[in-house]
Formats: structure tokens, sequence, C-alpha cells
């Protein structure tokens, strides 16, 4: 049976989590409240004034929104952060905007998802910070978010991530994890993850496995949280003639993939496109290799991917990605796309496009292109993270290939932005999706012990999937009840 949390299982693990979370000064916001930040009390707005974006503070668990204010310390909260790409850049006609995950703190918006899933686990009782270790097994980001919310719970942590991502992510985790496991290979090597989960089901009974790929509380964040947010930035952005016509996102652990299923109650006759890496073209063609869009993860289809939601699938050269990332991080780079006539204030925000916001956009553009979007249409897509992670590829990349030049800056816009095809794409009818969720078998059922049962349940049933997204409704009773019984809110100054 896929499980669904509604009530309280353990209340002797509720009330140890109530102890420490007392002691340790700990309040949980809502769902709610990470969608309308406006709804969090002024005492914690005040607070928050004194406090930096990525301090060890638990009171930044309230600024896992994407309202936040896009300074490093004491920031409030506005409008959700969010970058419109011009045609003069992306060379269509449609309007390709994404959501900025940068001012999440950590800088990337996996602390929501890890939030996701630890929050229903800790006031259900699932998970005791008394007795239990949190595992965070990723391909980069989660785990980093993870962690950061573990610290901030009062949990100690265990990040799982492959050994060739970025130097950055196991820099700052050193300070924050508990224990590091690095597992062989690249982004593309998930079964790895999974090996490393295994060894610690077996042998560490005292560590509880956040697994996003199986973990709904995952999606379910997205779609409480950024589906109503790209909902919110269409509202500030549509016209009379506007239509909310696509939704992009990588597929990875089909996380960020749910905002699409919100955006389709409202918009159903909008495409959710779905983006992964030519080099390991899972859903596209079955296949299976290595690349170079760190964070995204793939050789296989996560349990919590609702396929049937699933229109199109963009296959994205992680060369292309390599190449913008120096034209959107080089001095010659950034000179040559003002001297095109960009906008100034534009080009200086092209850092906040990690590889993955750079694979995104790709996508969108290539999805513009196979529909024949025209101006009218809006394409929302997301940034994930910034460039800030991955200044030491820009710097392997220079060493590598040597320094950049104005022409090497034309040539890169004009082949990987401009020469953006509708090759390597393709629009999926039913049996394409029923496909692509049968896929999940091979990983799910034969390797991770998953009921065939279940499984059929995630195609066949026409109402689990809004059950367990709309979990957080219940969830949010449950934390509220939790804080009550804390007391902090009502004795903070």
């Amino acid at each position: 049976m896929i499980p669904i949390i509604d009530s309280v299982i353990h209340p002797e693990a509720v009330e140890n989590s109530i102890k420490r979370f007392k002691k340790q000064g700990i309040i949980l916001p809502t769902f709610e409240e990470m969608r309308n930040p406006e709804l969090i009390p002024e005492k914690i707005k005040k607070n928050l004034k004194n406090i930096g974006l990525w301090d060890l503070n638990p009171l930044n668990l309230f600024r896992i929104t994407w309202k936040n204010e896009p300074i490093e310390k004491g920031g409030g909260y506005g409008k959700v952060n969010y970058l419109e790409l011009p045609s003069e850049l992306t060379g269509v006609k449609a309007r390709v905007v994404l959501l900025i995950g940068k001012w999440f703190p950590t800088g990337a918006h996996k602390v929501g998802a890890a939030y996701g899933c630890l929050a229903p686990a800790i006031v259900s009782g699932l998970f005791d910070p008394t007795v239990h270790k949190a595992v965070w097994p990723s391909t980069g980001n989660y785990c980093r978010g993870g962690a950061f919310d573990s610290h901030l719970m009062g949990c100690e942590s265990v990040a799982i991530l492959p050994e060739e991502m970025s130097q950055e992510r196991f820099n700052w985790l050193k300070g924050i994890a508990s224990e590091i496991i690095a597992t062989p290979g690249c982004e593309s090597n998930v079964k790895e993850i999974y090996d490393a989960c295994w060894d610690i089901r077996k042998n560490r009974q005292d560590h509880v496995i956040f697994n996003q790929f199986d973990e709904f509380g995952n999606p379910a964040w997205h779609y409480n949280v950024t589906g109503p947010a790209i909902e919110e930035v269409y509202g500030y952005l549509k016209t009379e003639t506007s239509s909310l016509t696509a939704f992009i996102s990588a597929t990875g652990s089909a996380g960020t993939i749910a905002a699409g299923d919100y955006l389709k109650k409202i918009h159903p006759q909008m495409k959710i496109s779905a983006s992964e890496a030519l080099q390991c073209p899972t859903i596209l063609a079955n296949g299976f290799g290595g690349h170079r869009i760190e964070g995204i993860g793939d050789k296989h289809i996560p349990w919590v991917h609702n396929t049937k939601n699933t229109d199109v699938i963009t296959a994205i050269d992680d060369e292309d990605c390599m190449r913008l990332l120096r034209l959107f991080n080089e001095k010659e780079g950034l000179a040559y796309l003002k001297k095109m006539g960009l906008s100034e204030e534009l080009v200086d925000q092209l850092h906040l496009l990690g590889i993955s916001g750079i694979s995104n956009m790709l996508s969108a553009i290539k999805t513009a292109k196979y529909y024949e979007m025209t101006s009218d249409d809006i394409v929302f897509t997301l940034a994930t993270d910034s460039a800030d992670m991955y200044q030491s590829r820009v710097t392997e990349l220079k060493k590598e290939r040597g320094k950049y030049t104005s022409v090497q800056a034309a040539k890169d816009y004009e082949k990987c932005v401009l020469g953006t095809t509708i090759d390597y794409m393709q629009e999926l009818t039913y049996a394409d999706r029923k496909r692509v969720h049968n896929l999940k078998y091979y990983t799910w059922v034969e390797q991770q012990a998953k009921e065939i049962e279940d499984l059929n349940t995630l195609w066949y049933d026409r109402t689990i999937w809004d059950r367990l997204f709309n979990q957080p409704k219940k969830w949010d009773e449950m934390i509220k009840e939790f804080n009550e019984k804390t007391g902090l809110l009502k004795k903070l100054k």
C-alpha cells in the first residue's frame, strides 16, 4: 500500500521531538506559510532581520519560499523571484520565464523538497531526532538541502552524493552534515546511490532514509509551493491574449515537475515538457550514459513521477550547457552579449542560471520552436540553483580549453542558443507515457522492493496522485498542533 501520512503514528517519538524543539527554539513553518509568507507571524519576520540567508538558525526554516527578498542577510519577503529572458536572447517569440532558486537558503530550491520529506515525518513520529539520523541520497542539491534542514531541526544527517559532483558542494557539506558518503560516478549514477542506501538499511537501524526519488513529500512540496509561485508570476506578466502554454522541468527526482501537475489543473491546455541529457536519454530512448548537467539524475524513472501528465520529452546536449556556462560567466562572454544589444541589467543576472537552469532554458526554447509559439505564449521553467555552485567548473573549462574570447562567445551563442533545434525530442502518446511508467518496474520492483500492486495503482487509480500531492493540507494541521505544543510562538519576542 502506498503510504499517506494523515495522523500521528508514533506519539512517543512526537513527544521526544516536541521536547527537543522546545529546548532548541525550533518552530516549523506550514506549507501555506511557505507559499504565502505574508502569513508568517510578525515576530518571526522581525527576528529574521538579523539573520543571514545561509545562517544555521532555525528561523531560516521560514525562508524556504520563492519569495525571499534577494539579499544575503536580513531580507524580508516580496514577490516571487523570477527572470524573463527576452526574444533577443532566446531567439524565439515565446516569453521564457525562469523562477530563481538562488535566493533560497543554500542557494537552491531543494531545501523545500527536503523539508517536504522531513517535517511530516517529525510531526507524525516516523522520525525521532533523539534516536534517528536522516539520510539524504542525492545527485547534489537535495542532500545539501536535507543536511541544512536537518541541522535547523536538531537532527544529525548523512549526505550521499556522487564523487564527481562539483567541489563547492562537498566543501559546504563538510561543515553541515554529520557524515558524507561519496558514491562512484557522476549525476547519472543513481543506482550506486541506492546501493549505499541498502547498505545503510542493513547495517544502521537508527538511520531513516529520505529518498527524494520515492518520497512523495518531494513532489508534494513543489505541487503546493512551486506551482502556485509560477501561477502568481503568470498573473504579473499576462495580458488579455496571453496563455500559460508550457512548463519545462528536468526529470531529476520528479519533484519539480509536479508543479506542472498543479498548473494543469488551472491550465489544462498547457504542455509539461520533461528535460533530460542527450548523453543519457532515459525517457527518449531508454538510454543510459553519463553527462555533465549536474544534479538532474537519470537512468531510471522516479517512483514519484506522474508520467500520465508528461506531454513532451526533450534531450539537451551537455556540451551546449557547458559552453553557455562560460558565455554567461566569463568576462568576454558577458561583454559580447552586451555588445549584441542585450541590456546590462539582464546580462548581469545570467549568473543566476546554474547548469541545469541553462539546460531548462534550452528545453524551453526547443519546446517553443516545436509548438511554433508566439509572443502570446508564456513558457515557465526554473533555475534551480545559480552559477555560484559551479565556479570550479568554469575554472576547469578555462584550463581545459584556454582563455575565453569574443570570437568563442559568438560561436557559443550562435550554435548553442540560436542553433537549438527540435531534434532529439518527442511528443508522448498515451502508449508512450505508459511505456515510461512501466520502466519504473525495473528500478522499483526488481531492485528496490516496491510492490507491483502499488506500481499498478500509480497508473490505474485516477485519484491517487491528487491524494498524494494534497497531503500538505493535513500536514499543516499537524504542524500547527506540533508548534502549539512547543509553545515557542507565544514566547517569541
